[in-house]
């Protein structure tokens, strides 16, 4: 079953998974561009930080590193159809010290990455009523705020 993928890398298997996903939705079998985005940006800050994953069970937050703080990780894939920075709803903003983003092109390629303190996320995200939970846009503008810390070289730096 595994044969056709052997020996190829991640990334070969990522770019090949975005061209099937925009193949079902030019037949309109498809409606969302953004899976596995999540789990992939929860395993890339894991491995180049090594940090502890939550289980999925765990509310508010994703990770835990070695001194205890809590990231809740979040990815989004820009899309030719849809280039909104977006991030999926916040439930709780009590629940994390800080949020780690990944910004993805079509293809799955690492675009931009950054560790934003709880602080600025809470001063930056709107809340939304009908979703009950915050919303927050990975502008480009985020990275340069005092505290906002670029790791997208150390994210593109895991095999």
């Amino acid at each position: 079953m595994n044969a056709p993928f052997e020996g190829k890398t991640t990334a070969e298997l990522l770019t090949l998974h975005a061209a099937i996903m925009e193949e079902l939705r030019t037949r309109d079998v498809l409606r969302s561009a953004n899976n596995p985005t999540g789990d992939l940006a929860e395993y890339l800050f894991c491995a180049a930080f090594g940090w502890k994953q939550a289980a999925n069970s765990v509310k508010g937050y994703d990770a835990t590193d070695a001194d205890g703080v809590q990231y809740q990780i979040k990815g989004r894939r820009t899309h030719q159809r849809n280039k909104s920075r977006q991030l999926s709803a916040i439930r709780d903003l009590n629940g994390f010290d800080v949020l780690a983003i990944v910004l993805f092109n079509d293809d799955y390629q690492i675009m931009r990455a950054g560790l934003v303190p709880v602080a600025i996320v809470r001063e930056k995200s709107t809340y939304v009523q009908h979703t009950n939970s915050n919303k927050f846009i990975a502008r480009e503008a985020i990275w340069d705020i005092e505290g906002v810390i670029d790791v997208t070289d150390r994210l593109k730096a895991v095999p």
